[in-house]
């Protein structure tokens, strides 16, 4: 009998820690703090678990402008520079989308500002070929490199000229 309540606890847990970890990507894509700390209790490195497609639990709440839960994530030391499968991190999900708020949360939380995706881009290249003049301006405050090139040769200047974005041209030039 005390084999078979063994037996079930270790169950329990093993399946508690294993849905845990899959369940931490919508729980991220939501909001839910309160059940990413309870999963956090159990196991820690779930911070920075990948799905399939390589997003961590920050890059879905960064791509779904969830700032407390990302706040919640950087401060438990969730790595802000992990990458998907693509190459692109929590800040160009933030420089994509236009969440400024979230652009500054990664950044003051030490992202790399010139990582390149698989495709040779930066945050500041999305950020310019997007329109998106406030994360342009941290990006350049915070030293981001305007001499980067994606790998068809473009610079975030080429993607605002080439997108017409007026206005991010101007900050970039």
């Amino acid at each position: 009998m005390k084999k078979h309540i063994v037996l079930l606890c270790c169950t329990l847990l093993f399946n508690v820690l294993v849905r845990g970890q899959e369940q931490i990507f919508e729980y991220s894509r939501q909001g839910n703090i309160t059940a990413i700390e309870s999963l956090l209790a159990l196991k820690k490195e779930v911070i920075d678990t990948v799905n399939y497609m390589g997003f961590s639990p920050l890059i879905l709440a960064a791509y779904h402008n969830q700032i407390e839960t990302s706040t919640f994530l950087l401060d438990h030391n969730a790595n802000p520079d992990i990458q998907d499968k693509m190459g692109n991190t929590a800040l160009m999900g933030a420089c994509f989308k236009g969440y400024v708020t979230i652009a500054k949360l990664l950044i003051e939380n030490g992202a790399d500002i010139d990582v390149r995706n698989h495709g040779g881009a930066t945050a500041l290249i999305y950020a310019a070929t997007f329109g998106h003049p406030l994360i342009v301006e941290e990006l350049l405050k915070q030293g981001a490199d305007l001499t980067i090139k994606d790998y068809r040769g473009n610079t975030a200047i080429d993607h605002a000229r080439m997108q017409g974005n007026q206005e991010v041209l101007e900050i970039l030039l």
